[in-house]
């Protein structure tokens, strides 16, 4: 069991509560990105619904008992997924995996690429389980994009099995499910888990199991509402008998206490590069990857790292820019913070070819809109105001000082807002950054 987490000593706690039955019926999987945490959840569930009757046999990662058939599958009715995790760039890097493989072998019908990549898919259309939103009244619009993505499964599936393979189909309908999938990420999810999910699950929680034991997943468990908290709250203090519950976090302290007091904790932590380098040559079959997990996913998106960095440079540095003029217009002194800032940002993103720093709000947003590819892919967008955030830390860190606190808190503030805007009430990302823009340079040259 747990042959698929690799390099997290969290596998061994694990095993060890499974056999000697001493297993939370709640737990926290807490660490940073790509680090393993819902891998180990997933494996969880098949482990708990294992039916082979052998303890040689029992929960190995090709145990051919139903259950464990259909976990692999993640079809299996006892696991229900919810919370928000971008999975295009897993998906584009499995469906890379899948075609490589294809295409240097005549059967590829049984390929553990082929399972990952179904994988990766459905790790995503798991968060549009009916249980979660029956009565949604986005319902309608989502529906017909989970049951496509769902029968081209399904076709890939039984292209795949032929002999030999029809390497074009394959690829056209592979590259079908990518752009499907990607659409449904950037029109389906939420970046918040709302209450009314976490009322579904409860009641589904309480069900019973079709096998051994249920297993409820709530990935980055911290974006919950408070509603949503404290309706949690009540199923983890009077749990079902048969069910597990597994929340994932970046770290303990992002969850209030009166949660954190009701879960087991494990820790997964950064692995070295070289156990990094030996993930990605196990799952994804790539011997000539360089950099680590995060790095090497985030080179199948339509918009590198590298890319949104330089535009949030550019961003900053033209916001920056800004609100110094602003501030030369009304008399009033340029703040030491807005200086640091343009000094740091401005360089970074002439070197990438975006040219200087500009005050005209039009001009800067459509440069970055079109740079960025339309942010069609709405995770882009939440990595792009990470990237602003840490451009305002790397100004004052290259001065060796702190920023005011009155400065970080205007770019938190406006950066938060930004968020909910563009991931709760799906305001378009030009519009978000249209006003971004202007508020940020107001407020800067107000300090």
């Amino acid at each position: 069991m747990f042959e698929n987490l690799l390099g997290q000593s969290a596998a061994s706690q694990l095993i060890a509560d499974i056999e000697s039955s001493a297993l939370a019926p709640a737990m926290l999987f807490s660490g940073p990105p790509a680090s393993g945490k819902g891998t180990a959840a997933l494996e969880l569930a098949r482990v708990i619904s294992c039916e082979a009757g052998t303890k040689a046999v029992r929960a190995a990662w090709k145990c051919p008992c139903a259950s464990c058939t259909r976990h692999r599958l993640l079809i299996h009715p006892d696991l229900l997924c919810l919370g928000y995790k971008p999975f295009s760039a897993e998906i584009a890097a499995s469906a890379s995996s899948f075609l490589r493989e294809t295409a240097s072998s005549a059967e590829a019908g049984n390929s553990s690429s082929l399972i990952l990549f179904i994988r990766s898919v459905r790790k995503l259309l798991a968060r549009f389980n009916p249980v979660l939103w029956e009565d949604e009244p986005k319902a309608g619009k989502i529906s017909p994009m989970v049951n496509s993505l769902e029968e081209d499964l399904d076709d890939l599936a039984f292209l795949s099995a032929q002999s030999p393979v029809e390497i074009d189909s394959v690829t056209k309908l592979t590259e079908d499910i990518i752009k499907g999938a990607f659409k449904l990420q950037s029109e389906g999810m939420s970046e918040i888990i709302p209450i009314g999910q976490i009322r579904r699950a409860a009641v589904w929680s309480r069900l019973a199991p079709v096998s051994g034991g249920k297993l409820l997943v709530i990935e980055n468990a911290h974006r919950m509402q408070d509603e949503a908290r404290n309706s949690l709250l009540k199923l983890l203090e009077e749990p079902p008998g048969r069910l597990t519950v597994a929340l994932t976090a970046p770290r303990p302290g992002s969850l209030i206490p009166t949660i954190l007091s009701r879960l087991r904790p494990y820790a997964f932590n950064s692995r070295n590069a070289e156990v990094e380098k030996d993930v990605i040559r196990r799952v994804f079959k790539d011997e000539d990857s360089k950099g680590g997990i995060g790095p090497y996913l985030d080179s199948f998106l339509p918009v590198s790292s590298g890319t949104l960095e330089a535009l949030a440079a550019f961003f900053a540095a033209s916001a920056a820019y800004r609100a110094a003029m602003l501030s030369k217009r009304q008399g009033r002194p340029i703040s030491g913070d807005v200086v640091l800032l343009g000094k740091s940002s401005a360089p970074k993103a002439e070197a990438a070819g975006l040219g200087r720093p500009r005050e005209d709000t039009a001009a800067v947003i459509n440069l970055i809109i079109e740079k960025a590819e339309k942010f069609e892919l709405r995770s882009l967008f939440s990595r792009f105001l990470a990237c602003l955030l840490e451009q305002v830390s790397m100004s004052r860190r290259a001065a060796d000082s702190l920023p005011s606190v009155s400065f970080s808190q205007t770019w938190k503030e406006c950066s938060n807002w930004a968020e909910t805007a563009a991931g709760i009430y799906n305001l378009r990302p030009a519009q978000v950054l249209e006003k971004l823009f202007i508020d940020l340079s107001i407020r800067m040259a107000q300090l």
